[in-house]
């Protein structure tokens, strides 16, 4: 049987643009996956892995309008989001080359004898190896920053691992054309091309999650597609860890007061949030906790207000489109959900921008509301009016696990005053990250960053955004007893790399 073509295609008419590659078959992800684990020994120098990162970040950039104009022509997302995005990707990279130099990620530990400690404590030095090949499935929204180049890649080849990518359907000729990039950066530092790989299609990554040379495995997707990788690579004779992003609501709650002290404000910036990017951020605020009254009337005014001066958008494939439009409409259709503004169909290729209104005891207890707090991935979300603190708190216990949770207060309860401090305790079981009067949408590059979650969130309590993104693709080792001759530069005495590390208890810089 023939291999499956992989075509390019346009969403803002769903036509095919080029057909891009094959769909690989078992065999030529098996080759992908041992030419990655054969170049996992050109990795083992960190200088030149740190300047092979800082290279892939200057050649992307020298590519950009090529780049650019081919992300748009598959994804609509329009010019200035994608120049944004590819942007923070070359930040990305190059903040990870200067991870790799500082060393501090190798948490190097030594410990000398110790005869007096009981028990009695040998010569032992610990650090951190690269795990081996790593496998990583791009996401669908963000063609630059969570794909062929995205944070798993780049943090993986920080680490010292090889990757292979397994390419998102929605833009096949871009991942080819980032693929080349990243391979011609590692040539011009001696590193083997196939330290990045790249195959195409639904069974190559099924494929690619079982391989026996595959060590760990990045994904951002749906929780469907998700978990059955996620299953699958428990399952391997040698189970892997499995690093997925898989979905989130991102819940808000608004206290009474600060509805009242801008309830206007609150509106807009929700507007804002839910339909950034035509409501495709993992972190779109998908429910919201708003009280009833006038306070919260006003909110619900500004925010339909709003959302109707909101243009019809493209969604990033049709199936995205077809599952946005039958999805609202089912919520719509349940007992005493309103519509302010309806969302749905804009037009043949379009989606338009709405949310929904219930009262928050109707997802207080299970039953057919709970619908409503599902993920719908597009330009939506459901205002919940609540009467009390009581029914706040019986939504809230019922949440799966979130990338963020957001709280936004008056300036008196963010002073100390009222629930403030308890709100922010109640929404931090649900969140990798909690965010106080401002909007989630935004995943700031930054050392201090998790993005993450508690299930379904995430399948692990690591994240995929951040300096700290590099610990999932390494594990520690101690020696024990070794002669110093025979140990890694990393663990002699001398240090000999000028690493940070703790000796005898002391922190060295």
């Amino acid at each position: 049987m023939a291999a499956a073509p992989v075509w390019s295609v346009d969403p803002r008419t769903g036509k095919q643009r080029e057909q891009v590659a094959v769909e690989a078959t078992a065999q030529e992800v098996d080759a992908a996956v041992r030419a990655a684990h054969a170049a996992r020994g050109a990795l083992a120098d960190r200088a030149v892995r740190s300047a092979f990162l800082r290279t892939a970040a200057e050649q992307l950039e020298a590519a950009k309008d090529g780049l650019v104009e081919t992300a748009d022509a598959e994804t609509a997302l329009g010019p200035v989001r994608l120049t944004g995005e590819l942007a923070r990707t070359c930040y990305q990279l190059r903040a990870f080359a200067d991870i790799v130099d500082e060393g501090a990620f190798l948490d190097v530990i030594i410990n000398h004898p110790d005869d007096t400690a009981t028990p009695p404590i040998p010569d032992l030095r610990r650090y951190k190896v690269p795990l081996g090949v790593v496998a990583v499935y791009s996401a669908s929204n963000f063609p630059f920053a969570f794909s062929v180049a995205g944070g798993d890649t780049a943090s993986a080849l920080g680490a010292g691992c090889p990757v292979v990518v397994k390419a998102h359907p929605d833009h096949p000729a871009l991942s080819e054309l980032v693929a080349k990039v990243l391979r011609r950066a590692a040539a011009a530092h001696g590193i083997p091309e196939g330290v990045v790989g790249l195959v195409h299609g639904f069974e190559a990554g099924v494929e690619l999650v079982k391989h026996p040379l595959v060590s760990a495995a990045g994904f951002t997707g749906s929780v469907r597609g998700g978990r059955a990788l996620f299953d699958a690579a428990a399952a391997r004779p040698t189970p892997i860890p499995f690093h997925g992003e898989l979905g989130s609501l991102n819940p808000v709650v608004v206290t009474e007061a600060a509805a009242a002290e801008r309830a206007e404000a609150i509106g807009t910036g929700l507007a804002g949030s839910m339909t950034l990017g035509v409501g495709q951020f993992c972190v779109k605020p998908g429910l919201v906790l708003a009280p009833s009254g006038a306070a919260g009337d006003r909110l619900v005014k500004s925010l339909t207000d709003a959302v109707s001066d909101t243009n019809a958008g493209v969604l990033l494939d049709h199936r995205m489109r077809d599952n946005f439009i039958a999805g609202v409409a089912e919520r719509a259709e349940l007992p005493e959900v309103e519509s302010p503004v309806t969302p749905g169909a804009g037009g043949e290729h379009t989606v338009s921008a709405g949310f929904l209104t219930v009262s928050a005891d109707k997802l207080a207890e299970e039953g057919q509301y709970d619908l409503l707090l599902e993920e719908c991935f597009g330009p939506v979300t459901v205002v919940a009016r609540y009467e009390d603190e009581a029914q706040v708190q019986g939504v809230l216990s019922r949440l799966p696990g979130n990338l963020t949770a957001t709280v936004h207060l008056s300036a008196e309860e963010a002073a100390g005053e009222g629930r403030g401090a308890e709100l922010l305790a109640e929404l931090t079981p649900l969140a990798g990250r909690v965010l106080v009067n401002g909007w989630p949408t935004g995943v700031a590059v930054a050392p201090a960053q998790h993005h993450g979650g508690p299930y379904p969130a995430t399948t692990s309590t690591s994240t995929s955004v951040g300096g700290t993104a590099i610990e999932r693709w390494m594990r520690p080792v101690t020696y024990q007893t070794a002669p110093e001759a025979i140990l890694p530069p990393e663990l002699r005495d001398a240090n000999p790399l000028g690493l940070p590390r703790r000796f005898n208890g002391r922190l060295e810089r």
